[in-house]
């Protein structure tokens, strides 16, 4: 056997062997991870309460942390062994990069379901709906939709509301913002006409704001956004887990305390839950 040909086979080999320890890691499952690391890792916002939120005494809270903390409950449960809880901050474009490169498992905060999403995601269950509204000034001509030509309208980056006026309303001048902290900035400064999202995340803003009272929430839902929790696809034994722990919340009445604690007339952001959204939640319950 020539020199050249021993190099090119012990090469060959080399590959193999490394191929092959590799293989394992990324057939690995996300309990499998979670259990090999002993972390649960949950990617949620900063700045969307009641949602996802670092509070005046700097700890992170909101009705998706409590939901992400039941379906840890659920994982020391199926795990049989005490598993570290750890939150990372996650933006509407940061966070499907932060779950398929492993950085999160879970993502916990505002993320609407699309049929674009679930092409490289799966998603959990819905957990809370809404749709896009404004957020403006009192007194502002903007009252809706149909208000919006030619005006300033920031969005989030990344998000379902940037795509909606983008292709649906060309005709009124987008402006981008990395996180929502920045778009409220600027249309506090009068650099935007007005800010669109999804009207609960514009009531959380509208409450946690300096003068509520200088605000006002408008317009009808131009978009329907079903929120879900977003996990890495073809991992069914994981999903179960979080939609097993979401249908238990529900059916327990679990769900429904949380959501009074921080929806209900004295939560963080009073929203009620409507009768319709009350019967679609309980219709994803499924049988035992």
């Amino acid at each position: 056997m020539s020199t050249s040909i021993r190099k090119t086979a012990a090469a060959v080999l080399a590959l193999a062997i490394l191929l092959a320890g590799v293989a394992p890691a990324w057939a690995e499952t996300t309990l499998e991870k979670i259990a090999r690391t002993g972390t649960f890792v949950v990617g949620t916002r900063t700045g969307s309460p009641p949602f996802g939120f670092i509070n005046k005494e700097n700890q992170w809270g909101g009705f998706s942390v409590e939901l992400a903390r039941l379906v840890h409950a659920s994982l020391e449960k199926k795990l049989g062994k005490p598993v570290k809880f750890e939150l990372k901050e996650s933006t509407p474009a940061t966070r499907i990069p932060l779950l398929t490169s492993g950085a999160v498992d879970l993502i916990a905060g505002t993320m609407t379901i699309t049929r674009a999403r679930r092409e490289s995601l799966d998603f959990s269950v819905v957990f809370f709906v809404t749709g896009a509204q404004f957020l403006v000034k009192k007194g502002s001509p903007i009252k809706g939709v149909r208000d919006i030509a030619g005006k300033r309208i920031g969005a989030q980056q990344g998000s379902t509301n940037e795509k909606a006026v983008r292709e649906k309303y060309p005709q009124a001048q987008l402006v981008v913002f990395p996180d929502q902290p920045a778009a409220f900035t600027a249309l506090a400064q009068g650099k935007i006409d007005a800010y669109t999202n999804d009207g609960v995340q514009l009531a959380g803003l509208k409450a946690k704001a300096p003068s509520p009272g200088d605000w006002d929430v408008v317009g009808e839902f131009y978009t329907y956004e079903p929120y879900g929790m977003a996990m890495r696809k073809n991992d069914t034994d994981f999903r179960n887990v979080v939609d097993f722990t979401l249908m238990e919340a529900i059916e327990s009445g679990e769900y429904q305390k949380l959501y009074d604690k921080w929806f209900g007339p004295r939560g963080e952001v009073p929203y009620p839950l409507s009768e319709t959204a009350q019967i679609f939640l309980q219709m994803q319950v499924i049988p035992r």
